[in-house]
């Protein structure tokens, strides 16, 4: 699950001089000649900006991973959570872990457990609408690809007036 990002910013200077070493130690060859040919030559000249951005997301793995979800959420300052998940998940230890981790650190949350294996359009409109019925700050997603497909596109749209 996804519940921040990180933005590393730097001073102009240094990207410039991380983008000239990138390119003074791109592959030569044919299939990688891409020589990150963006990078200015001219550090002093200030006709393009160039911003450099790095989104990372924490990966835990391991026994007992799953029961740090409420204390991450809680880090984070979420007060009201959307888990997402199936019919088939919902019944399973790895939803009742987040739900008791929740409970534990105090975390608000409610659960939509309507995803469909394969989505549809249909069922995508039914988690973007139950998204939008409260005011989540947070989105967990637990279960397969069709679980986190459904949560990614219920986010945005549920921020969205349209």
């Amino acid at each position: 699950f996804t519940v921040g990002c990180l933005k590393v910013m730097a001073g102009r200077e240094r990207i410039v001089h991380l983008l000239k070493q990138l390119q003074q130690a791109s592959c030569r060859c044919p299939a990688h000649s891409h020589t990150y040919s963006q990078a200015p030559g001219n550090v002093t000249s200030r006709t393009t900006d160039y911003a450099f951005e790095m989104a990372c997301s924490n990966i835990r793995y391991g026994e007992g991973v799953t029961d740090e979800v409420g204390m991450d959420l809680q880090n984070i300052g979420a007060r009201n959570v959307c888990v997402m998940t199936d019919k088939n998940v919902a019944k399973l230890p790895p939803v009742k872990a987040v739900l008791n981790s929740l409970v534990k650190n105090g975390v608000n949350f409610k659960v939509f457990d309507k995803v469909r294996v394969e989505p549809t359009d249909g069922s995508f409109n039914e988690a973007i609408t139950f998204a939008r019925q409260e005011q989540f700050d947070a989105y967990v997603a637990v279960g397969g690809g069709s679980v986190m497909d459904t949560c990614k596109v219920a986010n945005p749209y549920a921020c969205s007036p349209d």
